[in-house]
């Protein structure tokens, strides 16, 4: 665990969440579990180096290979075929989402033109929260004008909260800021 958001979580979550809940046990705390990152690529069809590109790309954000992800299904409308490799993804655990959270947090969000906050509507109903960045540009490891074509990605903090207030109070106490 990076140990700025190892001692934001140990220094004010536990204790803030513990009061705030009415929870007896620290275990009870809810913690963050894994950060699903996850980039489609729609003219992967037409031309493979695009999604080459993007499995470098968000390697180099994650500090971790993707996973390459293939359609499930053959779409005639989209020039889509059965078992086609159409984006990736990366699932972060331990260290390596301790340090995606704080560079997302403290880094990149920051860079955000007009950034106000994220919006605080997109849980799940089960503690999960699911961010859109229209442009990946945003991380460090990139210089805006050596990008091609911008790109997006999704970001899934997937969190052991059984509501969705449990796991807003959670991010909210590690950094995330939402819009009021």
């Amino acid at each position: 665990m990076s140990p700025r958001i190892k001692e934001l979580y140990q220094k004010n979550s536990v204790p803030t969440l513990m009061k705030q809940f009415s929870y007896t046990n620290t275990l009870q705390v809810p913690r963050l579990e894994k950060i699903v990152i996850n980039s489609g690529v729609g003219e992967a069809s037409q031309n493979i180096k695009a999604l080459d590109l993007v499995v470098q790309d968000i390697g180099s954000i994650a500090g971790q290979k993707p996973l390459v992800t293939r359609a499930k299904k053959s779409i005639s409308a989209f020039k889509i075929r059965e078992g086609m490799p159409i984006g990736c993804k990366v699932t972060l655990r331990g260290d390596r989402m301790y340090e995606f959270f704080d560079k997302l947090v403290n880094a990149s969000l920051p860079r955000t033109r007009d950034f106000k906050g994220i919006p605080s509507k997109s849980f799940d109903g089960r503690g999960s929260y699911s961010l859109g960045i229209r442009e990946y540009a945003i991380f460090p490891e990139f210089q805006m004008d050596k990008i091609e074509k911008p790109r997006g990605m999704d970001v899934t903090f997937v969190t052991t909260a059984k509501t969705d207030a449990e796991a807003k109070a959670l991010l909210t106490s590690l950094g995330l800021p939402f819009k009021e």
